[in-house]
């Protein structure tokens, strides 16, 4: 698996080209994620896509952990660069840039979760943020540990409010205000803190997401501070 992730490809070679590229297989096997959900990706569904049989995907790809691994590292591709920028507002960046890809590709919430093996785009983005705090005096264990709580917030809103291929149903933050609002309209009395609260709220689709974001990064500011 990891000589997949991190190996060079093989150097072009004379004669017909092989009928099959693990560049190719990765590919197929997103396009399947993306439409159906990972749980619909298999080696069979693959090469069925592909016109090939199951057994030749073999000679390509161990099987399905190893072809999920290739999946999640191209589907999450390289970060966004950045003008260079204050450590707050890069992380920031970082942080909407990631919750991007999640909305480009709902099932990396799935795939990019307990021990596995990680590859060269996926350090790529790790890189990135904790090169967003290298001068601020934080420790490499605080600067990681910075960063895991800055991806948990926006792995949970991506949770609530994407939805997943295959039938796993995120809703909008816009379509649980509207529903909530509709709701506490004809029972003000049953619920009068959060009427009250909804009432007064005003804000854009991913208010959860920033709100939880600048209260981090608010926390992040004072630990800094205090050197």
């Amino acid at each position: 698996m990891i000589n997949l992730l991190w190996g060079d490809p093989p150097p072009p070679t004379r004669g017909p080209k092989p009928a099959m590229t693990v560049e190719g297989i990765t590919k197929a096997a997103i396009a399947i994620a993306d439409t159906d959900g990972l749980d619909a990706v298999s080696m069979q569904r693959v090469a069925a896509d592909l016109s090939f049989t199951k057994m030749a995907l073999y000679r390509y790809v161990g099987g399905k952990a190893e072809l999920v691994s290739l999946m999640t590292d191209r589907a999450m591709g390289l970060p966004p660069h950045h003008p260079p920028q204050p450590w707050r507002q890069a992380l920031m960046d970082w942080a909407l840039d990631l919750y991007a890809g999640f909305a480009r590709h709902p099932w990396l919430l799935l795939s990019t979760v307990g021990r596995r093996a990680l590859g060269p785009n996926e350090l790529t983005w790790m890189d990135f943020g904790v090169r967003a705090l290298a001068e601020t005096g934080l420790s490499g264990g605080q600067q990681l540990d910075a960063l895991m709580t800055i991806a948990g917030q926006v792995r949970t809103i991506a949770h609530q409010t994407l939805t997943l291929p295959g039938g796993t149903i995120g809703i909008s933050e816009e379509n649980i205000t509207s529903a909530l609002t509709e709701i506490l309209a004809t029972q003000p009395d049953r619920f009068p803190g959060l009427t009250a609260a909804m009432q007064s709220l005003a804000g854009s689709e991913n208010q959860g997401l920033d709100f939880g974001l600048n209260r981090i990064l608010d926390g992040l500011e004072v630990l800094i501070k205090r050197g």
